[in-house]
């Protein structure tokens, strides 16, 4: 695990470095030092018992609902969107701490409730209740795709708990039902990446740039690429966020097929190892915790690599560990220190506290 998160990091540092013209300076030195701190945090994180994180997991799901609610109130308002309390020394993103802490408080919920319980209609009010209001929250910031991924990791977490799937059948009717109340409530520019996304070629100049021109990235890459340094989209400014939400784009010019194939491999074995552990896992708090954070990973990775390539809406979803800047970074390592902390478990490697 800890050689393929070096390489996917390692891969993302060199994409950086060449986004900025062959120069550490801003990105890549930043993103290092970024690294390498919560690197030391992912290892600190490791040695916190199972026993802990479930005695956590409810206070800091109130915790992180209780900054929801000042983020709305009291919020940093960037790039549109209302997400940040901004401290002074760091801009806090509580959307980036609710993906864990709902899985956490979930996979507690559904340990201790009893197996003949679980899908009665009574004994999913919580669990439901437990997910919609923080993804409630998110949206009127807006942020759409954290949105998502906080309701998607939450249904996965509570299919894997037994629940009956009539009512995954139920609640699928129900959305499709209310798809066009949720449309009305969209904000413009949500609409129109949607409407985009269906067409990107009908405004290629105005709301299709992001997206043509991140498929145009890809598709010169070829199979090998255009070389280490030699990326043009990004280069010469056509790429729009080359550095953050469309770093995969600017790798793929210069690495081509072969460098994406790479990343998704060495993605997919991050996942692979922590759906393993949750397989693996002894209790129903820790096979549900392991699951839905290595779900979290996949979300990550599948939405932002669908986005860039046109295959989903623009919703600004970073590729972890890759793209710049220390929100997702951080959400992914403390997610892997939890990860870790399971696998010592499993493994009866002696943990403090």
């Amino acid at each position: 695990m800890l050689a393929a998160l070096a390489a996917i990091v390692s891969f993302g540092l060199m994409t950086l470095y060449s986004a900025a013209g062959a120069n550490l300076s801003p990105w890549a030195s930043n993103q290092g030092f970024r690294f390498v701190v919560l690197f030391c945090m992912m290892i600190a994180i490791s040695r916190i018992t199972v026993a802990q994180w479930m005695d956590i997991a409810y206070p800091l799901y109130i915790v992180t609902f209780g900054l929801l609610l000042i983020v709305e109130l009291f919020g940093k308002i960037g790039m549109g969107a209302q997400r940040w309390i901004d401290l002074g020394f760091i801009r806090l993103q509580p959307s980036e701490f609710m993906k864990i802490a709902v899985v956490l408080s979930l996979a507690k919920f559904f340990h201790h409730l009893p197996p003949s319980y679980v899908s009665r209609p009574s004994a999913l009010i919580v669990p439901l209740v437990m997910f919609a209001a923080p993804a409630g929250l998110v949206m009127l910031q807006p942020d759409l795709g954290t949105a998502m991924m906080i309701s998607m990791a939450s249904i996965v977490v509570i299919f894997l708990a037994g629940v009956a799937l009539r009512w995954f059948v139920l609640a699928g009717v129900s959305v499709l039902a209310a798809l066009p109340i949720a449309w009305s409530m969209l904000h413009d520019y949500q609409k129109n990446r949607v409407l985009v996304f269906m067409n990107p070629e009908g405004d290629p100049l105005g709301t299709g740039y992001h997206i043509s021109q991140s498929k145009i990235a890809v598709g010169s890459g070829g199979l090998f690429g255009k070389g280490f340094l030699d990326g043009t989209q990004s280069h010469l400014a056509y790429l729009p966020e080359a550095h953050t939400d469309f770093i995969f784009a600017t790798m793929a010019e210069e690495w081509g097929m072969l460098g994406g194939l790479f990343v998704l491999l060495t993605y997919g074995y991050l996942i692979r190892w922590g759906w393993r552990i949750g397989s693996n896992g002894s209790t129903v708090f820790t096979r549900l915790t392991a699951c839905g954070l290595a779900f979290t990973i996949f979300l990550y990775v599948a939405i932002n690599i669908a986005m860039v390539m046109g295959l989903a809406p623009v919703v600004g979803i970073p590729l972890p560990l890759m793209s710049y800047g220390g929100s997702a970074m951080m959400t992914v390592m403390i997610l892997l220190g939890i990860l870790m902390s399971i696998y010592r478990k499993q493994q009866g490697t002696p943990s403090l506290g």
